[in-house]
């Protein structure tokens, strides 16, 4: 395996290349673009890269489902490390055109669901069409395919372009999630900021499956951060779960969940804990639910057997 080869999705300018730029070990990497989440992925799987970076959620668009459906249905990986990537578009075009002379324009989809306000009151006759990524229609720009392209600024010299309008975003808190995945091995040690990422899957479909599982959650007091439902493939109505919760695997009450889930569900991935990237520990810990609280309740249970229980 390269141990010094990260790959992302590219082409080189995209943001997923700015956000993987955040991360210091970046700058002792060799950094190479791939074209799909897929290929990114399967480097890693493969022993050609020890990383791959990718986007996973947007905060305007939601889930990237080429990402989740890898983490959930390929061969197993496991998350070390997120980048949240606040995100503003410009539009780039080759040098001398007006706004005017802007009738095509092209970007990723969910760039297009960022920035579809703005280009209905500024160029309501463009004609947008997808591209792979935002710097690849940077590229088709560059091509003389477009007229203009939604992407980061930073984009823009790399093609040979310039940024017409900075600063485009409808929703002006907009940002991105970026996860970097290995494969499997040690989970990093606690940092009191963690996060765990898992895939659950229904063990059958009857009334009250779903909430089966999130009460292993609930009564533990452990706090979901996220749950996004995607189709496992086997017919309509089978839906596998990605959950992200508050805490680390090592916490009693996180542990003793993915416990609790894997008694109940066929099938149960474990994704990873992992520090949080705005660094916020829990503020959602119930009285009752800390290691300490789990430990002493171990100690009472084994005096309870010892004939010595406080009952």
């Amino acid at each position: 395996m390269s141990a010094t080869r990260y790959t992302y999705l590219g082409p080189a300018g995209t943001f997923t290349e700015a956000a993987l730029r955040t991360l210091p070990e970046a700058a002792t990497r060799e950094l190479v673009p791939m074209s799909s989440v897929q290929l990114v992925l399967d480097a890693v799987r493969g022993g050609e890269a020890s990383g791959a970076f990718v986007p996973i959620e947007n905060s305007v668009e939601g889930a990237v489902t080429a990402t989740n459906d890898e983490l959930a249905s390929g061969a197993p990986l496991m998350i070390y490390r997120e980048v949240l990537l606040p995100i503003t578009f410009a539009l780039l075009v080759r040098p001398g055109t007006g706004l005017a002379d802007v009738k095509t324009v092209t970007s990723h989809p969910v760039a297009q669901a960022q920035v579809r306000r703005w280009l209905a009151a500024n160029l309501p006759d463009a004609h947008w069409e997808s591209a792979a990524s935002n710097a690849d229609g940077a590229r088709l720009v560059a091509e003389g395919r477009y007229d203009g392209a939604f992407a980061g600024e930073f984009a823009a010299p790399i093609y040979g372009l310039d940024p017409l309008v900075k600063d485009i975003v409808d929703a002006q808190s907009a940002t991105t999630r970026f996860v970097l995945v290995g494969r499997p091995g040690r989970v990093s040690s606690p940092t009191g900021a963690d996060k765990t990422s898992m895939v659950v899957w229904l063990p059958d479909d009857h009334p009250g499956a779903l909430l089966e599982l999130l009460q292993e959650f609930a009564v533990r007091g452990v706090n979901l951060m996220r749950i996004e439902s995607r189709p496992t493939g086997e017919g309509l109505g089978n839906y596998c779960f990605l959950i992200d919760c508050e805490g680390h695997l090592s916490d009693r009450r996180v542990g003793e969940a993915m416990m609790g889930l894997k008694r109940i569900s066929p099938q149960v991935r474990f994704l990873g804990s992992y520090p949080r990237a705005d660094r916020q520990a829990s503020s959602h810990q119930r009285p009752g639910t800390s290691d300490a609280d789990f430990s002493a309740a171990a100690d009472w249970l084994s005096r309870c057997l010892d004939g010595r229980g406080d009952i």
